[in-house]
């Protein structure tokens, strides 16, 4: 297989959803994953009508398990991941004074364990096949 297997969190709007859309330019396979389904499934219609080879998966990257289960749908699927780019993130838009610390506990599930999950559930293959690359992606206001 010489196609590259590119796995993107947080892939349903934003960055993620452009990301996609340039990667679909190329013979990259893709595997999309968010918490709205219903937009990875719109955003894959849209790749695929162009011929993208894409497939969609429901992820909340706070859940370690998601994120494991995410790759292994990839190395199922594809028998292997070449890139994965943590780009799933949240940023609260309140000032400090407001002191939502709920939002600070949600930024901090996302946007710094969520990467560290998709890490450790990516890794441990790129290592046995000594190939691979990780792009962590981090945004803000």
């Amino acid at each position: 297989m010489t196609q590259k297997v590119i796995l993107i969190t947080g892939a349903s709007s934003g960055i993620g959803a452009g990301i996609a859309r340039e990667l679909a330019k190329t013979d990259a396979i893709l595997l999309l994953g968010a918490r709205r389904e219903s937009r990875l499934a719109a955003l894959a219609e849209e790749l695929r009508f162009n011929g993208s080879e894409v497939a969609i998966k429901a992820l909340d990257v706070t859940r370690r398990e998601d994120v494991a289960q995410f790759v292994a749908f990839a190395l199922e699927k594809w028998g292997q991941v070449d890139v994965m780019i943590n780009n799933a993130g949240i940023m609260p838009l309140s000032p400090l004074a407001s002191l939502r610390v709920e939002e600070w506990d949600q930024m901090i599930d996302v946007s710094i364990k969520g990467v560290l999950y998709g890490i450790a559930a990516v890794l441990p293959t790129m290592l046995g096949h000594q190939r691979g690359h990780i792009i962590n992606v981090i945004s803000g206001n």
